[in-house]
């Protein structure tokens, strides 16, 4: 399968860097899709090479969304074509992860109200105004969504979107139980 990750410069680099090898352990083939095609670079001094410009991206050559946090989201949230992928992938029900500052993105495109969520704490209330349901919890999922807190959260995040892949078009909220 393959996942989408979406970057801004100075994301966070365990963020990004955790969940995309542990999918490329797992059989599936990491994306990485930026304002355009070349090398950007993590909070941390970590490069990494992105594959396609976010205006060349398709959503529906994609199995899956991953939206890592950082400073990333914030340099790229207002990007129309950002916004789309986010909205897009939402409403065909793929799976997305967001973790960290990432659901700012969310937030942008228009996709987060009745949600059950959760973030960095300072996106808190950022969420709350724009009607999601904030838990903090390690990780939250509602439906395809799939929210973590901060780069301690990883373990429990990448697990519930690994499951989510292996689970595609069923509903998991009932099936997953993840401990806090």
């Amino acid at each position: 399968m393959k996942i989408l990750f979406l970057l801004g410069e100075e994301f966070e680099d365990l963020e990004f860097f955790y969940p995309y090898y542990r999918a490329m352990e797992e059989g599936h083939t990491p994306v990485v899709a930026w304002k355009e095609k070349g090398r950007l670079t993590g909070k941390h001094g970590y490069p990494i090479d992105a594959d396609i410009a976010f205006r060349d991206v398709r959503p529906e050559e994609y199995d899956s969304l991953v939206i890592p946090g950082g400073k990333g989201p914030s340099h790229i949230r207002d990007d129309k074509n950002v916004k789309s992928i986010a909205k897009e992938f939402l409403e065909s029900r793929k799976p997305v992860g967001a973790i960290c500052h990432g659901p700012q993105i969310l937030i942008s495109a228009g996709v987060v109200k009745g949600k059950a969520m959760t973030s960095f704490i300072s996106v808190k209330d950022e969420l709350a105004g724009a009607g999601a349901n904030y838990e903090d919890k390690a990780v939250v999922i509602d439906e395809n969504l799939v929210t973590s807190r901060h780069p301690g959260d990883l373990p429990e995040f990448t697990n519930a979107l690994l499951i989510q892949l292996r689970n595609i078009g069923k509903s998991i909220n009932d099936s997953i139980e993840l401990s806090e």
